[in-house]
Protein backbone atom coordinates (compact mmCIF):
# COMPACT_ATOMS: atom_id res chain seq x y z
CA UNK A 1 0.00 0.00 0.00
CA UNK A 2 1.42 3.36 -0.92
CA UNK A 3 1.89 6.14 1.59
CA UNK A 4 -0.83 8.18 -0.12
CA UNK A 5 -3.41 5.36 0.00
CA UNK A 6 -2.42 4.57 3.60
CA UNK A 7 -2.97 8.21 4.53
CA UNK A 8 -6.34 8.18 2.75
CA UNK A 9 -7.39 5.05 4.61
CA UNK A 10 -6.27 6.53 7.93
CA UNK A 11 -8.06 9.81 7.21
CA UNK A 12 -11.33 7.97 6.51
CA UNK A 13 -11.16 5.85 9.68
CA UNK A 14 -13.97 6.74 12.05
CA UNK A 15 -14.00 4.80 15.32
CA UNK A 16 -17.27 3.49 16.64
CA UNK A 17 -18.59 4.82 19.95
CA UNK A 18 -17.47 1.67 21.80
CA UNK A 19 -13.96 1.44 20.26
CA UNK A 20 -11.25 1.98 22.92
CA UNK A 21 -9.10 4.63 21.23
CA UNK A 22 -8.18 7.17 23.91
CA UNK A 23 -5.27 6.87 26.33
CA UNK A 24 -5.95 8.11 29.84
CA UNK A 25 -4.53 11.60 29.26
CA UNK A 26 -6.66 12.10 26.13
CA UNK A 27 -9.80 10.81 27.82
CA UNK A 28 -9.14 13.03 30.84
CA UNK A 29 -8.77 16.06 28.59
CA UNK A 30 -11.94 15.23 26.66
CA UNK A 31 -13.87 14.70 29.90
CA UNK A 32 -12.45 17.85 31.46
CA UNK A 33 -10.90 16.20 34.49
CA UNK A 34 -7.56 15.05 35.84
CA UNK A 35 -6.19 11.63 34.87
CA UNK A 36 -6.02 10.68 38.57
CA UNK A 37 -9.78 11.20 38.78
CA UNK A 38 -10.24 8.71 35.93
CA UNK A 39 -8.12 6.19 37.82
CA UNK A 40 -10.25 6.70 40.93
CA UNK A 41 -13.46 6.27 38.94
CA UNK A 42 -12.03 3.07 37.45
CA UNK A 43 -11.21 1.72 40.93
CA UNK A 44 -14.74 2.54 42.10
CA UNK A 45 -16.27 0.86 39.05
CA UNK A 46 -17.90 4.02 37.72
CA UNK A 47 -16.19 3.49 34.37
CA UNK A 48 -14.48 0.37 33.06
CA UNK A 49 -12.01 1.16 30.29
CA UNK A 50 -10.49 -1.55 28.13
CA UNK A 51 -6.95 -2.63 28.94
CA UNK A 52 -3.95 -3.17 26.72
CA UNK A 53 -1.74 -6.21 27.17
CA UNK A 54 0.57 -4.06 29.26
CA UNK A 55 -2.33 -2.98 31.51
CA UNK A 56 -2.77 0.53 30.08
CA UNK A 57 -6.25 1.97 30.04
CA UNK A 58 -8.00 2.69 26.74
CA UNK A 59 -11.19 4.73 26.79
CA UNK A 60 -13.96 4.82 24.19
CA UNK A 61 -16.19 7.75 23.28
CA UNK A 62 -18.90 6.02 25.33
CA UNK A 63 -16.54 5.93 28.35
CA UNK A 64 -15.80 9.65 27.94
CA UNK A 65 -19.54 10.43 27.81
CA UNK A 66 -20.01 8.36 30.98
CA UNK A 67 -17.19 10.28 32.69
CA UNK A 68 -18.89 13.56 31.80
CA UNK A 69 -22.17 12.25 33.23
CA UNK A 70 -20.46 11.18 36.46
CA UNK A 71 -18.90 14.63 36.72
CA UNK A 72 -22.27 16.32 36.06
CA UNK A 73 -24.07 14.23 38.68
CA UNK A 74 -21.32 14.88 41.20
CA UNK A 75 -20.80 18.60 40.64
CA UNK A 76 -24.18 19.86 39.43
CA UNK A 77 -26.49 17.53 41.34
CA UNK A 78 -24.34 17.02 44.44
CA UNK A 79 -24.66 13.22 44.35
CA UNK A 80 -22.01 11.18 46.11
CA UNK A 81 -19.86 8.76 44.13
CA UNK A 82 -21.58 5.83 45.86
CA UNK A 83 -24.95 7.27 44.81
CA UNK A 84 -23.70 7.74 41.26
CA UNK A 85 -22.52 4.13 41.15
CA UNK A 86 -25.96 2.97 42.27
CA UNK A 87 -27.66 5.16 39.65
CA UNK A 88 -25.41 3.81 36.88
CA UNK A 89 -25.96 0.21 38.05
CA UNK A 90 -29.73 0.72 38.00
CA UNK A 91 -29.55 2.29 34.53
CA UNK A 92 -27.63 -0.79 33.33
CA UNK A 93 -30.27 -3.07 34.85
CA UNK A 94 -33.07 -1.09 33.19
CA UNK A 95 -31.30 -1.32 29.81
CA UNK A 96 -30.82 -5.08 30.22
CA UNK A 97 -34.48 -5.54 31.20
CA UNK A 98 -35.65 -3.43 28.25
CA UNK A 99 -33.55 -5.58 25.95
CA UNK A 100 -35.06 -8.74 27.44
CA UNK A 101 -38.60 -7.34 27.08
CA UNK A 102 -37.82 -6.68 23.41
CA UNK A 103 -36.61 -10.27 22.95
CA UNK A 104 -39.70 -11.66 24.69
CA UNK A 105 -42.00 -9.43 22.62
CA UNK A 106 -40.49 -10.78 19.42
CA UNK A 107 -40.88 -14.34 20.71
CA UNK A 108 -44.49 -13.67 21.73
CA UNK A 109 -45.35 -12.24 18.33
CA UNK A 110 -43.72 -15.23 16.64
CA UNK A 111 -45.79 -17.58 18.81
CA UNK A 112 -48.99 -15.63 18.18
CA UNK A 113 -48.35 -15.73 14.44
CA UNK A 114 -47.78 -19.47 14.60
CA UNK A 115 -50.96 -20.07 16.61
CA UNK A 116 -53.09 -17.36 15.05
CA UNK A 117 -54.50 -18.53 11.77
CA UNK A 118 -55.43 -22.12 11.28
CA UNK A 119 -54.41 -23.26 14.74
CA UNK A 120 -57.20 -25.32 16.13
CA UNK A 121 -57.67 -27.44 19.21
CA UNK A 122 -59.48 -30.75 19.19
CA UNK A 123 -60.82 -33.03 21.89
CA UNK A 124 -61.87 -36.66 21.81
CA UNK A 125 -65.61 -37.04 21.94
CA UNK A 126 -67.60 -39.65 23.83
CA UNK A 127 -67.82 -42.05 20.94
CA UNK A 128 -64.18 -41.52 19.98
CA UNK A 129 -65.02 -38.80 17.53
CA UNK A 130 -62.95 -35.62 17.33
CA UNK A 131 -64.57 -32.41 18.53
CA UNK A 132 -63.15 -28.95 17.78
CA UNK A 133 -62.95 -26.57 20.75
CA UNK A 134 -61.68 -23.01 21.12
CA UNK A 135 -58.12 -22.53 22.32
CA UNK A 136 -58.05 -22.38 26.12
CA UNK A 137 -61.46 -24.03 26.45
CA UNK A 138 -62.34 -27.53 27.62
CA UNK A 139 -64.90 -29.59 25.75
CA UNK A 140 -68.39 -29.33 27.13
CA UNK A 141 -69.64 -32.15 29.37
CA UNK A 142 -72.17 -33.07 26.73
CA UNK A 143 -69.29 -34.07 24.48
CA UNK A 144 -68.74 -37.12 26.64
CA UNK A 145 -67.23 -38.36 29.87
CA UNK A 146 -63.65 -38.21 28.70
CA UNK A 147 -61.45 -35.57 30.32
CA UNK A 148 -58.80 -35.93 27.64
CA UNK A 149 -57.79 -32.99 25.52
CA UNK A 150 -55.80 -33.52 22.36
CA UNK A 151 -53.81 -30.70 20.79
CA UNK A 152 -52.89 -31.17 17.18
CA UNK A 153 -50.41 -28.93 15.46
CA UNK A 154 -49.86 -29.61 11.78
CA UNK A 155 -46.21 -29.94 10.80
CA UNK A 156 -44.85 -30.64 14.31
Amino acid sequence: MSAVSAMGAAASFTPREEDPVFVISGAAQLAGMHAQTLRQYDRLGLVSPSRTRGGGRRYSARDVARLREVQRLSQDEGISLAGIKRILDLENQVAALQSRVGELSVELERTRAMLGTGARVFAAGRAGDVVAVRAGQRPSRSAGRSQSLVVWRPGT
